[in-house]
């Protein structure tokens, strides 16, 4: 089996970390790939062919980025903290070893994340429209640009028609993304057991306008409203979707069609992060 190194390369310490138990892995005869630094070579794609494990070495955002490297192929993953957060991750730097030998052998809690299949539709200066499909393990956020101009968006619920939002913004996660900008914007935690997507109205000028929960089969649509013309952007788990001179024009999001293996300590690590994150204990 071989396992893949996705470090944060900006970081010394978690580069450091990497190469420490590469050479670990080395010497107990596991094959060792790297993920090359994405700076760097921005358009590189990572192959995983024979890859068993994946390892990050940063915050939640380098183990967003192994989960983008795996997709839905159901590669178990886990995650070393040397973030600010670490929400997602198993451990620390003092922990790497213990938990990647634990990992080998089989003995880590498995949890089942629901990922987001993203597609969104993109108009070019000359009216041709194109689509992009994203993977997503967080969320699909919809934001406005840099005027700052209110967005005019209608959300639908596998065909029915939901509302017609005035809003800066619209978020759809995964119970995974629920702790993310979803929470940030006013929506619930929500258990990684639940496999369904979770919508929040960002800063909506309505007091009816509330975040809802859909039910796995479930398919979400965004269409921007054409009687205001605004700056908007798609985001799917914090990279923009399309570029320079593409307008978005409609996003469709249903869930994965494979599952995020996140390997952690115990079946109550989603918890004790809670605990630790957003109440300030130490969890039980």
């Amino acid at each position: 089996m071989k396992v893949l190194l996705v470090p944060n390369y900006s970081r010394e310490d978690a580069v450091e970390s990497a190469r420490s138990l590469s050479r670990w892995l080395e010497d107990e005869r596991v094959e060792v790939q790297w993920a090359h630094d994405k700076k760097l070579f921005p358009n590189k794609v990572v192959d995983t062919t024979g890859v068993g494990l994946v390892v990050s070495f940063g915050g939640d955002g380098t183990l967003l980025r192994a989960a983008r490297i795996v997709g839905y192929n159901e590669i178990p993953v886990i995650g070393i903290s040397y973030g600010h957060l670490g929400f997602l991750t198993s451990g620390g730097p003092m922990d790497v070893k213990y938990l990647v030998a634990e990992a080998l052998s089989g003995n880590l809690h498995a949890s089942r994340r629901a990922t987001l299949d993203v597609s969104v539709d993109l108009e070019d200066e000359l009216g041709n429209i194109r689509t992009e499909r994203r993977f997503a393990l967080n969320d699909l956020s919809l934001t406005h640009g840099i005027k700052g101009d209110m967005i005019v968006f209608d959300v639908s619920v596998s065909g029915h028609h939901i509302d017609t939002l005035r809003a800066d913004g619209f978020v759809v996660s995964t119970a995974t993304g629920s702790t993310g900008y979803a929470l940030s914007a006013g929506g619930p935690i929500v258990s990684p057991d639940y496999g369904g997507m979770v919508c929040v109205p960002v800063a909506p000028h309505t007091i009816l306008a509330r975040a809802f929960l859909t039910s796995p089969s479930d398919v979400v649509e965004i269409a921007i409203n054409p009687e205001r013309k605004s700056e908007r952007l798609f985001f799917a788990d914090g990279q923009l979707v399309g570029g320079e001179g593409l307008v978005a024009q409609r996003a469709t999001v249903r869930r994965g069609p494979g599952d995020l293996i996140l390997l952690d300590r115990n079946s109550k690590s989603f918890y004790q992060s809670v605990s630790r994150v957003f109440y300030g204990r130490a969890g039980e």
